[in-house]
């Protein structure tokens, strides 16, 4: 008995001594990553963004007056098949400050529209419904006030883009 405590005191010896595995060492933390500045970007974000959504006659309305920009955050590929008249496309991941000013311009106030595949009923391509928790507008809407620009609207309902009152441009999808 005492030969199995002396081995159970040396094994309980080396698993201290013994650095972490991999799996469990912390992880490195990487200075151009800040997760809890984004859950907080985004909590600041939601009552903001609750109160700037509309019904498609004014996002209509509003998205083609002077100065405006209506803007599709979808891929390219997406934006080629269809998209609404007058959109500008920008994909999301291709979302940085010179991006941003090279297509909105130098003037953060500028009023912004925005939509998605989620304002559309179709659920066809291009414009294949998403899961609601993470529907392209939120992350648009969140990364564009996030970069400065405050006067983002977004379209706040669900449409058919085959409705004429929406001005859907069909296009084609690339060759591949």
């Amino acid at each position: 008995m005492r030969t199995s405590l002396i081995v159970l005191a040396a094994f309980a010896g080396l698993s201290v001594a013994m650095p972490l595995s991999a799996k469990e060492a912390p992880p490195p933390a990487n200075p151009l990553i800040d997760y809890d500045g984004f859950v907080a970007l985004t909590q600041d974000v939601g009552p903001y963004r609750a109160k700037r959504l509309l019904n498609v006659a004014d996002f209509k309305r509003e998205s083609v007056a002077p100065n405006a920009l209506l803007l599709d955050a979808r891929s390219a590929e997406a934006f080629r098949q269809g998209h609404i008249a007058g959109a500008v496309n920008l994909p999301l991941p291709d979302f940085t400050a010179e991006s941003l000013a090279r297509v909105i311009g130098s003037d953060t106030n500028r009023p912004i529209y925005i939509y998605c595949n989620n304002n559309f009923r179709n659920n066809i391509a291009p414009v294949v419904t998403k899961s609601r928790p993470l529907a392209l507008n939120i992350q648009t809407f969140v990364n564009l006030v996030g970069y400065g620009y405050k006067q983002v609207w977004e379209l706040g309902e669900a449409v058919d883009m085959n409705d004429p009152a929406i001005g859907w441009v069909k296009g084609q999808p690339t060759q591949g």
